[in-house]
């Protein structure tokens, strides 16, 4: 199967058919399945390894294909990134210790089309800050879906996202973005979770894209190590993450990767 199919916009943006819709369903299902069984898991004691290795294990159990295993080198089913790591942290020998956050980034492909989502766990016992956090980038996530309906621009949803965010005394990440996907991993558009209300490609039906703010307690700016994949905050504070596989419809949007046990926002309730 190729991304030869709907059409492409002047800014390179493809507007895939009705009948796609069902495609890109079943794979953020999928991934979102796959995020909701990790969850008993998470606890304290618990290496970020174990958890990718039931990933791996739930990946080849339901016959689809992981995403990441294989992308640019990568050798891992997810992503998952602990406390101060703002997003590609690498699974390994990082055990878990109580009141640690966590976001956990699953990629499937099923039928040649992808998935994506991730969301945030915990361990232990919840903090009353890194709480706050979440809630915060959460809300903020929701907030940019709801800009989402054709005629709005990605400037909407960036501005919705950010001006929410600010007003809670945090910060919006600038270096990493939602992206455009279907039957391709990444694709345009580049989509800011910051920006200027009306500025940005206009938003169409039949546009499929994530949207995956990154949220820290303290100032935007990160800095990626040495092993080339892990962003942490630059200031050490806190940050979280919430990210949905979506598609513009005739009204709004459809949410691509809902969890089906509605445990995408509260795993730990």
């Amino acid at each position: 199967m190729n991304d030869l199919r709907g059409r492409i916009t002047k800014d390179g943006i493809r507007i895939y058919e009705d009948a796609d819709f069902a495609g890109m369903r079943a794979a953020g299902q999928v991934a979102a399945e796959i995020l909701d069984a990790v969850i008993p898991l998470v606890k304290p004691g618990v290496t970020t390894a174990e958890l990718d290795a039931f990933i791996t294990e739930e990946v080849h159990r339901r016959g689809v294909i992981s995403a990441t295993i294989g992308y640019k080198g990568y050798k891992h089913a997810s992503c998952i990134s602990v406390n101060h790591v703002v997003c590609h942290g690498i699974p390994g020998t990082k055990v878990l210790a109580d009141g640690d956050i966590l976001n956990i980034d699953v990629t499937v492909i099923v039928d040649g089309w992808y998935g994506d989502t991730s969301r945030m766990y915990v361990a232990g016992q919840l903090g009353r800050k890194a709480e706050r956090l979440i809630e915060v980038t959460h809300e903020g996530l929701m907030r940019g879906i709801a800009a989402v309906k054709p005629g709005n621009t990605f400037g909407d949803i960036g501005n919705a996202i950010q001006s929410y965010v600010e007003s809670n005394r945090m910060s919006v990440v600038r270096d990493f973005c939602g992206h455009g996907l279907g039957l391709v991993f990444h694709a345009p558009p580049n989509v800011l979770h910051y920006g200027r209300a009306g500025s940005g490609p206009v938003l169409e039906e039949g546009m499929f894209f994530t949207i995956e703010p990154m949220v820290n307690l303290g100032r935007p700016e990160t800095k990626v190590l040495a092993d080339d994949w892990t962003a942490v905050t630059r200031d050490k504070s806190l940050s979280a993450q919430y990210e949905h596989s979506i598609g513009v419809t005739a009204t709004g949007c459809e949410i691509f990767t809902a969890s089906p046990a509605d445990k995408f926002f509260r795993t730990w309730a």
